[in-house]
């Protein structure tokens, strides 16, 4: 049976290195991300459904889970889709708090409500989640205190998720420093550039998906 994923900010970055190897490997793909005119040319070079979007967006969302129900069930949702944040990285001291309460609704409310969403067809087919996480999760690094807190509070629903639904795998995955916009969005280009690329980390991903281990907080290092 063909199985079949949904992965979101999938226009670029670990999301499009990920759908590209799953591709390969013969899955059947469901891809979102916000911008229509980046996503369309992943859709048309790897034959999967483009459904473009915000995954903060309800009605979105509610999209998402219809295309999935109509598919049959999912067996993996990779919740990758994440935002920075304020630019340049604030301290927590003068962190805007209505960009840090957006900040929540895409990194945390968003994936928790798709796997709400997707959750009957994964418990039926014995899915798998993974949930992109960060190093900034758990250490202390400053200016990273706003985008570290929703991806600690991701960690932790994903940690009692999986304490909770024992027929569907659980993986938190911190990926590691990766030159992405995002991390140039961070740090600067120049930085940015000295980091591993995202398709580094697809091995990890890729071995995660085929060997099942326990549900657990997994580092690429």
């Amino acid at each position: 049976m063909t199985k079949t994923a949904l992965i979101t900010g999938a226009s670029r970055g670990l999301g499009l290195a990920l759908a590209r190897a799953l591709a390969a490997d013969g899955w059947r793909l469901l891809l979102t991300a916000r911008g229509a005119d980046a996503l369309k040319p992943v859709a048309d070079e790897l034959g999967a459904l483009a459904l473009a979007g915000d995954v903060a967006d309800p009605v979105h969302r509610d999209r998402l889970a219809r295309a999935v129900h109509d598919r049959g069930g999912l067996d993996l949702l990779v919740n990758n889709a994440s935002g920075l944040g304020a630019v340049p990285l604030p301290p927590l001291a003068s962190y805007p708090l209505d960009v840090l309460e957006s900040l929540f609704r895409t990194n945390v409310l968003a994936p928790l409500a798709l796997i709400q969403a997707t959750l009957p067809g994964l418990r039926e087919r014995r899915g798998a989640v993974v949930n992109i996480s960060s190093d900034a999760a758990v250490g202390a690094y400053e200016g990273w205190g706003g985008y570290g807190a929703t991806k600690a509070a991701l960690d932790q629903l994903s940690n009692v998720l999986a304490a909770e639904e024992p027929d569907v795998a659980v993986w938190w995955v911190d990926p590691g420093e990766m030159n992405t916009v995002m991390l140039a969005d961070a740090v600067g280009a120049g930085e940015a550039a000295a980091a591993p690329g995202p398709e580094t980390v697809v091995p990890t991903l890729l071995r995660l998906i085929a060997t099942r281990p326990a549900s657990g907080r997994v580092s690429r290092a």
